[in-house]
């Protein structure tokens, strides 16, 4: 993410930044910032302190918001945070690389991109997991809303990349969402398409009866009709 200003990473890991370069946090900072990121019109304090500190009692947890909002904006001062009334957020000038993702994304799935400029950086933020070791409750769901919107951007650059016949990137954006979710085979559809657009009939089996084996394996489930019908007219030949 290309960012002038202070910023937040969370893809890949966490990381905020300012003018001087990485901020130390300590780890109840990170976990507030890291909150405040994910949720682009704020929070209510209490909200926060009951996500964030789910076993705690409800004062303790406001003692702890307290404090890390205490030591994020002693050590972080240009990573601004507001806070209106009983809200916090993230102030407009930090910049969030999951927020830039995010909006590329959701314009791909919408259509209203056709191969968006940066579009192998876009791929490689797509294929980056949201705060990796991470074990926090209250990051459950939104790793699944991540997970969802970039399989479906993923797919889609894929999509697009083998219609203008860049089968070689079509191919590798493909496996990355396969990367995410093995078992989903919208991805693996889309890889058997890309080996028949190209000519190649036997890669194109081969990857279908790949993808049947590791079915049969792991969910004794058969592919769709739908990928089959693809391939069918090889497995006569």
């Amino acid at each position: 993410m290309l960012w002038d200003g202070p910023s937040i990473e969370l893809l890949r890991g966490f990381e905020a930044t300012d003018a001087g370069g990485c901020v130390s946090l300590p780890v109840s900072a990170q976990h507030l910032l890291a909150f405040l990121a994910l949720h682009d019109d704020g929070v209510q304090r209490g909200a926060a302190a009951e996500r964030l500190w789910p076993d705690c009692t409800q004062y303790r947890a406001a003692a702890n918001l307290r404090t890390a909002l205490y030591h994020a904006r002693r050590r972080g001062r240009a990573i601004a945070i507001e806070s209106p009334g009983q809200w916090l957020r993230l102030a407009p000038v930090v910049g969030v690389d999951l927020r830039s993702a995010r909006r590329s994304a959701q314009r791909v799935v919408a259509g209203a991109d056709r191969l968006p400029a940066g579009c192998d950086e876009l791929v490689d933020d797509l294929s980056a997991e949201l705060l990796p070791g991470w074990e926090e409750e209250w990051l459950t769901l939104e790793r699944e809303r991540w997970d969802q919107l970039r399989l479906y951007a993923l797919e889609g650059l894929a999509h697009q990349l083998c219609d203008e016949e860049r089968y070689l990137p079509a191919l590798q954006t493909a496996l990355a969402a396969i990367a995410i979710d093995p078992v989903r085979e919208t991805a693996h559809r889309i890889v058997v398409e890309v080996h028949l657009a190209e000519g190649n009939l036997a890669s194109a089996l081969r990857s279908y009866q790949h993808y049947r084996s590791f079915l049969q394996r792991e969910l004794n489930v058969a592919p769709s009709p739908k990928m089959t019908g693809l391939v069918r007219n090889l497995q006569r030949m």
